[in-house]
């Protein structure tokens, strides 16, 4: 094509009689939509630098996972979970090698800012696999190495890894559907033979406890605690070799939880004995703890303290009476034990002045130090002096400006009735930091501190939302609705099936639901998320619900201008 030389010319005559500005209008809508344009993939590119955190929790219960998963969201992370129907349940053990391909792919492309994993969902599929499975060691151990390869494919992202020591139920009761079927009628007797072993080891035994321990081990049939001591034998050597890979610097942090336990029992014993082995790495690297349940929600305040470079100081305060001293239910140890291991595991320091402290934690106890069941008559709501005091212990650290969570642990397996209504008749409940009063007293404990270390970040509405979580769940449902409901079950046809639901299922969601909005518009604020709240039971049982929400129609910070005008009114 031939050059024109009058081109020039040419463009200027189009533009005199076109017009100059229709022109300029033109260019100015081209670059109008160019900045749009860039504007939306600079949002686009904002939006994939919200920093993730791969998640693996060790189940799929409401609380191991999305719960504890939010409170690392309400702060912008990103948290990448598996599907949840690889993941374990209450009948199904999980998936494995599932669960290490999603892993793989989910890391393939990203670079996320930490890995907090499961070590029992990757290595026998889920918390229940880990008491449950019959998988070869060699197919274990094998997995276990699995950790190695994933840290050289990923050398910067720091790896945070839990794990269970597996549980000792007292008794088949205790045990629920989470043991071998002969636990039910053995599982008193294999409690009593293991922690005569473990005393055997520590203290030594009386004349009269040898006989004992012969004489179990006449009763109980030799298949069953064959397989049951297998299993554990099996569990223990990969936990150790868990502990090889930290000692060569494939980990940031590991944890093991000791489940369900008791002061002299198979549990403690391996534990000790894991603490020895591990020895060498020290406590900023490597602990063995009471719990588990809670540690999910350790590890991911820790890879997110980490991640930002804080080093929060924790105060801990205990209800009068024994208070520190107290050895709770399902642990083998005194709670200030506990709370001081939580708090080296969230990577916080103890402190020993309020004045100084990102996170006050005041724990609730029982004067005598026993913990009783929240389903028992004496948790009826009435005030006792030691719930006085202890209102009154938050309502100071409150009103001078602390900020306060509350580990809720005189009662197991939900909230102190008392305690609560007086942090209701006081205004306090959503002028905490965080809140916890669910299943085991370091499962509370934990929780409480791991999430209130995390809310000093966070928004007035973030917090909001995590509360009210907890009061749905350890107070108003797991203190007060699931024993109503208990009771009830006998309306609906057919067995009693607290354990089982099955077909009563649906009718018992319903009348749930409806149980549960009742005494949320007489306890809670009107919270727009409740207008539609549902509960279901994903376990297919009473003792886990799942509490689903209608998404944001107002912004809690509405209500919290109420709660504040209300509190200031008080």
């Amino acid at each position: 094509m031939s050059e024109n030389p009058h081109g020039a010319n040419t463009i200027g005559r189009n533009i005199r009689s076109r017009g100059f500005f229709p022109v300029l209008a033109f260019s100015f809508v081209c670059f109008l939509a160019l900045w749009l344009l860039a504007g939306a993939e600079q949002a686009a590119a904002g939006k994939k630098r919200q920093p993730q955190i791969v998640f693996v929790p060790h189940d799929n219960r409401p609380i191991s996972s999305e719960q504890t998963a939010q409170a690392v969201r309400e702060l912008g992370y990103e948290v990448l979970m598996p599907p949840a129907d690889i993941l374990g349940g209450r009948d199904v053990y999980g998936e494995p090698e599932k669960v290490w391909e999603w892993l793989e792919e989910a890391t393939k492309k990203q670079k996320p800012v930490a890995a907090v994993l499961s070590s029992d969902t990757l290595i026998y599929g889920s918390l229940v696999g880990s008491r449950m499975h019959n998988y070869d060691e060699a197919v274990l151990r094998q997995r276990v190495l699995r950790f190695a390869e994933f840290r050289s494919d990923h050398r910067r992202t720091p790896l945070y890894v839990f794990g269970s020591i597996m549980r000792t139920p007292r008794d088949g009761e205790a045990s629920g559907t989470q043991e071998p079927s002969y636990y039910q009628n053995l599982g008193a007797d294999i409690f009593r033979y293991t922690a005569l072993l473990d005393k055997a080891e520590t203290k030594g035994l009386s004349n009269r406890e040898k006989k004992e321990v012969k004489f179990l081990q006449r009763l109980i049939p030799k298949d069953a605690i064959n397989d049951w001591l297998s299993r554990r034998e099996k569990n223990f050597r990969v936990s150790q070799d868990l502990i090889d890979l930290a000692k060569v610097g494939n980990f940031e942090y590991l944890a093991f939880g000791r489940d369900d336990n008791a002061p002299y029992s198979q549990t403690h014993m391996e534990s000790r004995k894991l603490s020895e082995y591990g020895k060498s790495l020290g406590i900023s690297r490597f602990q063995a703890m009471a719990g588990i349940d809670e540690f999910a929600m350790l590890m991911l305040a820790r890879a997110v303290i980490h991640h930002q470079n804080e080093l929060p100081f924790v105060y801990v305060a205990y209800n009068w009476g024994k208070g520190p001293k107290t050895i709770p239910a399902y642990s083998d140890e005194p709670i200030e034990n506990s709370m001081r291991d939580h708090i080296v595991a969230v990577g916080a320091l103890e402190v020993k002045s309020p004045e100084k402290a990102d996170l006050v934690l005041l724990v609730n106890t029982n004067p005598n130090g026993a913990t009783y069941a929240a389903n028992e008559p004496k948790n009826d709501g009435r005030p006792r002096d030691a719930t006085k005091f202890f209102v009154e212990q938050v309502t100071s650290h409150v009103m001078a400006g602390y900020p306060t969570a509350v580990a809720d642990i005189a009662f197991a397996n939900g909230s102190d009735n008392a305690m609560m209504e007086g942090l209701l008749k006081n205004g306090l409940l959503f002028r905490l930091r965080a809140y916890a009063g669910w299943n085991t007293a370091t499962n509370s404990s934990g929780f409480a501190l791991a999430q209130g270390v995390l809310t000093k970040k966070m928004t007035d509405e973030s917090r909001d939302r995590l509360l009210l979580m907890r009061y749905l769940d350890d107070w108003l449902y797991q203190a007060n609705i699931r024993t109503t409901m208990a009771r009830q079950l006998g309306w609906f046809r057919g067995a009693f099936a607290y354990s089982r639901l099955d077909d009563k299922r649906k009718p018992v969601e319903l009348r749930t639901t409806r149980l549960m909005k009742q005494l949320a518009d007489r306890k809670l604020p009107p919270f727009a998320e409740l207008e539609n709240l549902t509960v279901t039971f994903p376990w297919n049982r009473m003792f886990e619900a799942e509490f689903i929400m209608a998404p944001k129609q107002q912004p809690f910070d509405i209500f919290r201008s109420k709660l504040s005008q209300t509190n200031a009114e008080k």
